[in-house]
């Protein structure tokens, strides 16, 4: 679907093509462009803090690029034991995460925060919910980090790729395990006129 001339354009601050996909799904036209942000804890820095500082930092720094753009942008990540899983390192850190998530349940927040043309932030949430793992033997875990699915995932799986067999149950919302809260975001979406109800772009 063609945004109408009148409609203000929308920018995603993500390169994850799994954010990309679930957009598409519900008809809003988009442009990407990655953010440069750094993704690094704080001390003291709780799970939902942290992915909503980081989704913000995201959003600004390409509203900063994108003058009189709306910018949407979020931050995914796993927490399990007080621990914040983000993309694994390499092999083995994935492997000590997947060793640690299995046979367990863990919570997946996913922040997102969107801006209008003019820097203001006009809907910002954060989305957790609980995923729990089969128990997972090594040589599970050693063929699906061969894969190399895992690798560009927080907490080193995809729920909705070939990590969807490592999964025993999702409690709340499947696509904030995927990367976006689309329910919220289209509420959101809907609410800034970038989207009407019916799920197409807003005039």
């Amino acid at each position: 679907m063609k945004l109408n001339n009148a409609t203000p354009r929308l920018i995603l601050a993500s390169a994850s093509p799994r954010r990309r996909e679930l957009l598409q799904k519900i008809g809003v036209a988009f442009a990407v462009v990655p953010s440069d942000t750094r993704e690094a804890v704080q001390p003291g820095e709780l799970p939902q803090e942290y992915a909503l500082r980081v989704a913000s930092e995201k959003v600004l720094d390409v509203a900063r690029k994108q003058p009189g753009a709306w910018v949407l942008g979020a931050d995914t990540i796993v927490e399990i034991d007080g621990e914040v899983f983000g993309k694994p390192r390499d092999a083995a850190d994935g492997q000590r995460m997947l060793h640690q998530l299995s046979g367990r349940a863990h919570r997946v927040v996913t922040a997102f925060v969107l801006c209008d043309g003019k820097g203001q932030v006009r809907a910002r949430q954060v989305v957790t919910s609980r995923v729990t793992f089969k128990p997972l033997s090594d040589a599970q875990i050693r063929e699906y980090l061969a894969t190399g699915e895992p690798f560009d995932k927080a907490g080193a799986y995809a729920v909705q790729g070939l990590g969807a067999a490592l999964v025993q149950c999702v409690e709340g919302s499947y696509t904030n395990v995927v990367g976006l809260p689309m329910d919220e975001v289209q509420a959101a979406l809907c609410a800034a006129g970038l989207l009407n109800q019916q799920g197409t772009p807003g005039v």
